[in-house]
């Protein structure tokens, strides 16, 4: 057994004495062990705690900062339009980020160097013509009014007309009665006729041009009026949407944009929040350089589907980053060249993988789909 020695003052007590001494010793010894053992407890409970807190409040700052960062998000710094930017928040014009990578001060704007020009030039057949000659002779003062015409300099000024008076065609629907059975027949109105005073045709053509290029109702009343000279009210005028967009879809013509466009090598696609059916849709876009096909729905891919363009198309759709468009897999899926200059600034190596296996292209571009895969 290893040796120890006591203390001197424990040496000289009694043995009983000693004894007492040692069990209460022990029995302190004892409870300070439960404490300790206590608080070690205690302390794990807390580790965990606060592990558990530091994980939460990790997650909290990645939360706040994604929402930071949505909305800090405008027509500025994303491709959301501008009609969603805030009312109170308006950035002044030229005052947003620049996120062009193309360099500045290469060139001045206006016409550049060499483009073709696009001067006013002089008509043949002016509607009016007005002779200034001199009424004296600008050296001397001799009067020059009957003197002849020695050379002449020949100026145009091109200004818009007054609006003209409408152009009122009356039919009359005339009854004849039948000499021999007595009978009444009445002569048959053209189509477009049917109130006893009604707008023609070309008023209607005209209005609903005025809607279809975003000028609201009520200003569209006042252009009409001071443009073509024909008053009409605004809820004439906000009845002429309707109608159009009904004979529009009643001729089958939007079908036919569909299939022009299924046979177009490439198509740009979109869609925008926008004010449609009393609440917020989506418009969808696809189109060429010379076709558009719109219509709304959801961001659903069954609603991009309804256009009836993108379902079974097979050339390249250059789009933004949706992945509602991911489902389309038949086409090759080329990025925008506005949302490729937000995201990536470098080219990067690609290689098209067709149905059946081969390389249809290798090297440097932005087509991100595959097709066949």
């Amino acid at each position: 057994m290893p040796e120890f020695s006591l203390p001197p003052e424990l040496l000289a007590l009694p043995p009983a004495e000693l004894a007492a001494r040692l069990a209460a010793a022990l029995e302190v010894s004892a409870r300070l062990r439960d404490v300790i053992e206590a608080q070690c407890e205690q302390l794990e409970a807390m580790k965990d705690q606060l592990a558990a807190a530091m994980t939460r409040t990790e997650q909290l700052a990645r939360r706040v900062e994604e929402l930071e960062r949505k909305a800090g998000k405008d027509s500025s710094n994303s491709g959301k339009p501008p009609s969603s930017d805030p009312v109170w928040d308006k950035k002044a014009a030229g005052k947003s980020a620049d996120r062009s990578i193309r360099e500045r001060g290469t060139r001045s704007p206006g016409k550049q160097p060499g483009a073709e020009g696009s001067t006013m030039k002089l008509v043949d057949d002016p509607d009016e013509t007005f002779c200034c000659p001199p009424g004296e002779c600008c050296g001397c003062g001799a009067d020059l009014e009957d003197e002849p015409v020695y050379a002449e300099r020949r100026h145009q000024v091109t200004d818009v007309a007054p609006a003209p008076a409408p152009a009122v065609t009356e039919y009359r629907a005339q009854a004849k009665q039948c000499p021999g059975c007595g009978t009444t027949s009445v002569g048959e109105l053209p189509g477009h006729v049917r109130a006893r005073a009604s707008f023609g045709p070309g008023t209607y053509a005209q209005a609903a041009n005025l809607l279809a290029c975003h000028v609201p109702v009520y200003r569209s009343t006042i252009l009409l009026a001071r443009m073509a000279g024909i008053r009409v009210s605004t809820g004439w005028m906000a009845s002429v949407r309707g109608k159009a967009a009904a004979l529009v879809a009643s001729s089958g013509f939007m079908e036919h944009v569909a299939a022009l466009l299924k046979t177009a090598p490439a198509v740009h696609v979109d869609e925008t929040p926008a004010r449609a059916a009393g609440g917020t849709r989506y418009v969808h876009l696809a189109c060429t350089r010379y076709l558009s096909h719109l219509h709304t729905g959801t961001r659903s891919a069954d609603d991009i589907d309804v256009g009836g363009v993108l379902p079974g198309y097979s050339g390249i759709i250059v789009r933004d980053g949706y992945a509602g468009y991911a489902h389309l897999t038949g086409a090759l899926h080329a990025w925008c060249g506005v949302h490729y200059a937000d995201t990536v600034v470098m080219p990067v190596p690609v290689r098209l993988v067709l149905a059946g296996g081969g390389a249809r292209a290798r090297g440097i571009g932005i087509i991100t789909g595959l097709r066949g895969t």
